[in-house]
């Protein structure tokens, strides 16, 4: 997947922002997508880096007229390696095969049809349980996260003017 990228122009002052982007927690609920969030960089009220389980980018902030310039990068992460397969238990030898049994009369051979062989095989043992299937980045879905994240960001979160 290539890098996604959204900017907006925001009403808000830079501080503002950035007391919502550099805060992990804070930023963790708004790319709540990408798995779980932790800062990696930051730049004091300009440039926050950050990774998640699926993806990584990098929100920056510039001062822009009336508000502030804020553009959102995502990149996928590479899926996670593999994890090396546990050594197949050593598999004993066959044992030799017992000589021949010595030859029996008629009546006991006659008498050992009647008896019920019974042969008790152990059980196989149960396989491990399959790995859930890794978690994929869905480029569509991704990019609407970003816009969404620029929405939130841009909202009042108070309502100036108005009467209970």
């Amino acid at each position: 997947m290539p890098a996604l990228e959204a900017k907006r122009t925001l009403v808000k002052s830079p501080p503002e922002i950035w007391a919502e982007v550099s805060d992990a927690g804070a930023l963790a609920r708004h790319l709540g997508e990408f798995g779980e969030i932790r800062i990696t960089r930051t730049q004091p009220e300009s440039v926050v880096e950050w990774e998640g389980d699926l993806a990584s980018g990098c929100v920056r902030l510039e001062p822009s007229g009336w508000g502030t310039k804020v553009t959102l990068t995502a990149e996928a992460v590479g899926p996670p390696e593999p994890e090396p397969e546990p050594e197949a238990e050593a598999v004993p030898e066959p044992e030799p095969e017992p000589e021949a049994p010595p030859k029996l009369s008629w009546w006991s051979r006659f008498r050992r049809r009647q008896e019920p062989v019974v042969e008790a095989a152990p059980p196989p043992p149960p396989a491990p349980p399959a790995p859930p299937p890794a978690p994929v980045l869905d480029g569509e879905r991704a990019q609407a996260t970003l816009t969404a994240v620029l929405d939130t960001l841009g909202a009042a979160h108070h309502r100036p003017f108005s009467r209970p």
